[in-house]
């Protein structure tokens, strides 16, 4: 059943490898049933809201949960890619921190705006506006993607893990053991993580299958011999919490009802409405192209031509997940850059998002385990994974500046500007516009398409 269904033989897989590959690449994302919940419904104190005005956290992790199990069906049984969808990150900070309580519009009224950039997304899909897009962007383009993916999320991983801190001087810094406020915790969290990347690195070498996700759980249990052992102290108003599994809370299926088909569309003919509808989209649209590029860039799932085989089935799953997130009280649903770890690990089909869709909906019933997971147990993985990523960038001609410059752009603007879509921005405007200043439009055959794209981008930095 599995074979006729996923084709395993064709990916020259079988169903270990991509039952371990899913298994990490959800390990890798389970953060998102914890921290969309608080992203999402932060403006509830800060504008001291009450009874049904407040958007209900434990609502909020449930609609998370089926949304990405719903989400990452479809992409396992309509393009049979191992790709894994959950609510943005990024995405869910616009929602309540920009939509809500800048703009002032209500919870309900944001979560209307996913949903009808949800049904865009799916007419720009079934119209084939972006197979278009993905098609029009030059090899280079997407090898860069990659590569500059592989930094962003290595950076995530770094945060994750506490290993990297924020400075106001110099933005970023290494952290430090012995700074103001520092407390063991912190420091013992940070030691984990930069264990765990030489464990998941030794097991990587040694080839031992499923070896991120070992590394993984060898960090959490490490994490917790050392809560067991009084050197990591649960302290959750510092954000650390404790790494284990506790079920005395319950469950509390009945919260989805506070935040389910709870839309408001009173002010859909806006300006302003229609201003927040674009920005999801924008971002929507081209965080996951990019994550699309990236993944099956490294993976060698694109074709001869650099065009990915089913990607309208992907990029429908996509928009049907967007849509069916609003339904349900989430924000904007879209592929993670976090599949990087599954496909890493050896996933090539829709098995692998199968998996992961499994583990989403027995995340409902099984919260407590999924989200004692810490940043620093996740944290290697994505480091790691960052290092696959980037070695995508031996495949750009250096020698040819025309293609180097503009990829160059591309994969520094990832991380430095915290954006895939805005690294691919970048990377698209200083494509065209070198190219056709230098002379060399015509000799790189660019596409209308891109000629399109990069004026949008231009007009999107000029007006918003």
């Amino acid at each position: 059943m599995l074979e006729r269904f996923f084709k395993l033989k064709e990916n020259n897989t079988n169903v270990k490898t991509e039952v371990l590959a899913g298994l990490t690449t959800f390990m890798t994302m389970a953060y998102i049933l914890a921290v969309n919940p608080n992203t999402m419904t932060a403006f509830n104190d800060i504008l001291g809201l009450e009874g049904s005005a407040r958007m209900n956290p434990n609502g909020v992790f449930l609609a998370t949960a089926i949304a990405s199990c719903i989400a990452t069906l479809l992409m396992a049984f309509c393009a049979n890619y191992p790709f894994a969808l959950a609510p943005g990150m990024g995405l869910n900070a616009y929602f309540a921190y920009t939509v809500v309580l800048t703009m002032g519009y209500s919870w309900k009224v944001a979560l209307a705006a996913v949903f009808v950039e949800g049904i865009v997304f799916i007419l720009l899909s079934l119209t084939k506006v972006r197979e278009a897009i993905f098609n029009s962007i030059p090899a280079t383009l997407k090898l860069a993607v990659a590569g500059g993916i592989g930094l962003f999320i290595a950076f995530i991983g770094l945060q994750n893990g506490g290993i990297v801190d924020s400075n106001p001087a110099t933005l970023v810094q290494f952290h430090s053991f012995h700074g103001d406020g520092v407390t063991l915790t912190q420091n013992v969290s940070v030691i984990l993580a930069i264990i765990g990347v030489i464990i998941t690195a030794i097991l990587l070498i040694k080839k031992v299958k499923g070896g991120i996700l070992l590394g993984i759980l060898a960090t959490w249990i490490l994490g917790i011999i050392c809560e067991l052992t009084g050197l990591y102290v649960v302290d959750p108003a510092a954000g650390f919490f404790s790494l284990l599994p506790d079920f005395s809370g319950g469950l509390q299926l009945s919260a989805l009802t506070d935040v389910a088909f709870k839309m408001d569309f009173s002010n859909m003919f806006s300006l302003d409405f229609i201003v927040v509808v674009f920005a999801f989209l924008f971002v929507d649209v081209f965080d996951t192209l990019g994550t699309l590029i990236g993944v099956a860039s490294k993976s060698n799932m694109l074709d001869k031509d650099g065009k990915l085989p089913r990607i309208k089935g992907a990029l429908m799953a996509d928009a049907v997940g967007t849509t069916v997130g609003a339904v349900l009280g989430t924000s904007t649903v879209t592929t993670y850059v976090e599949s990087a770890t599954g496909v890493s690990e050896g996933g090539r089909t829709g098995l692998t998002s199968f998996v992961v869709a499994v583990l989403f909906g027995l995340s409902v019933l099984l919260s407590p385990i999924f989200l004692a997971i810490p940043g620093f147990a996740t944290a290697p993985a994505l480091i790691v994974v960052g290092f696959y990523m980037i070695s995508s960038i031996i495949k750009i001609n250096f020698e040819d500046m025309s293609e180097a410059i503009p990829a160059f752009i591309c994969i520094i603007a990832m991380p430095f500007t915290y954006s895939i879509s805005e690294g691919i921005s970048f990377g698209v405007i200083s494509y065209v516009v070198i190219n056709l200043i230098a002379g060399k439009a015509k000799e790189k055959k660019i596409s209308i398409v891109m000629y399109i794209l990069a004026l949008l981008f231009i007009l999107k930095y000029i007006f918003m």
